[in-house]
This record gives structure tokens, C-alpha cells and sequence, in this order.
């Protein structure tokens, strides 16, 4: 997930960007929804919000260069919380 933000800064054509939100959209829900059953509540609400964000339907226009840290900020987070996940284990 965190690769596929990564590549949208790069010119990339505009139907990329939709598959980006809506894969956005699912991954994020889903980490929620994990995030919630497992009492963490900081992070599905979190994610839960990203879901809202980034969701394909009524799309938040933010202009490219807000979507261009928003991406960079999510992918960085998400790799934070890949290398936290893996200290625990």
C-alpha cells in the first residue's frame, strides 16, 4: 500500500489515481475494522478516517500538492507500523 502512494507522485495517468482511492479505500477499512475487534481503538478510528478520505465516491479535492504529502505522510505511517507490528513479534 504504501508503494502504490508512493508511485502517485509520479505523473501517472488519472485512472491510476481511482484504483489508488479505491484500494486505499478497502485496505483501510479493513485495517479498521482488525484495529477495532483488537481494542486498539486510536488506530481504527485512524484508519476508519483514511477510509473516509480516501474513498473514490465523493472525492475530497485537496488539490495535488495537499494529496502529495497526505500520500507521503500515510505510506511513511504505514511503514512505521509495519516495523512497530514486527518489533512486537
Amino acid at each position: 500500500m504504501a508503494a502504490l502512494l508512493l508511485l502517485c507522485l509520479a505523473p501517472m495517468p488519472y485512472g491510476y489515481y481511482q484504483v489508488v482511492r479505491f484500494v486505499s479505500m478497502v485496505i483501510f477499512a479493513v485495517m479498521a475494522y482488525r484495529y477495532w475487534t483488537q481494542a486498539q481503538k486510536g488506530l481504527a478510528v485512524t484508519f476508519g478516517a483514511l477510509a473516509l478520505l480516501f474513498q473514490p465516491i465523493f472525492k475530497v479535492a485537496l488539490g495535488r500538492m495537499i494529496w502529495n504529502i497526505v500520500d507521503v505522510v500515510v505510506a511513511i505511517g504505514l511503514i512505521v507500523l509495519v516495523f512497530l507490528y514486527k518489533e512486537k513479534e
